[in-house]
């Protein structure tokens, strides 16, 4: 079955992604299409890349690196939760999407944003990464604001207008998923 990563890209005490990424995981689990998982940043601490190696060179050093690539490899496809700092996504996500190649190629990817102005920035500057990672990533987006969505900007209340968008996005990334496998299957078979 199409198995897809729901990755939690804040790390930060008190934040509000924790909420997203269970509401997204929630919706998800109700459907018999694909297996979801919550990959949440926090249970992979990798420091500021340090690999002495490119990424697209596959020859990893480190055991963080390891773990990080082995999780990642086992998903056909993504939705990532991200905030919006600064007009673009966190430092700990971009972090951990640089450790990797191989291991996001020919793969779905979908992205829920939440910020001011629901985390659009943050989605537009994933988008330009996926392109160079080679993945495929889906037109529907859910941007949560944290004006209308959230209570006092901290309690996570989606109004039902949002399962229509994050329905559509799941459907895309499933659908993008599973049209890649030959070509992550070609990928996997030697030369």
């Amino acid at each position: 079955m199409t198995k897809i990563g729901i990755i939690l890209g804040s790390t930060r005490p008190g934040r509000n992604g924790a909420q997203v990424a269970s509401w997204v995981l929630d919706i998800a689990q109700r459907r018999e299409d694909a297996e979801f998982e919550l990959v949440d940043l926090a249970d992979y601490p990798l420091p500021h890349l340090d690999e002495p190696i490119p990424p697209s060179l596959g020859e990893y050093q480190n055991d963080h690196t390891k773990k990080w690539a082995a999780k990642i490899a086992s998903f056909d496809g993504f939705v990532m939760v991200t905030p919006e700092y600064n007009h673009s996504t966190s430092g700990v996500l971009k972090n951990a999407i640089d450790y990797l190649y191989a291991e996001w190629n020919n793969k779905a990817v979908g992205f829920v944003s939440y910020g001011a102005v629901g985390g659009a920035r943050a989605a537009e500057h994933l988008r330009l990464v996926a392109a160079e990672l080679q993945m495929a990533d889906v037109r529907q987006q859910v941007a949560l604001s944290l004006l209308t969505e959230f209570e006092n900007f901290r309690v996570f209340k989606p109004g039902d207008y949002n399962l229509a968008a994050l329905t559509t996005l799941l459907d895309q990334v499933v659908a993008w998923s599973n049209a890649l496998a030959p070509l992550r299957q070609a990928a996997a078979v030697p030369a």
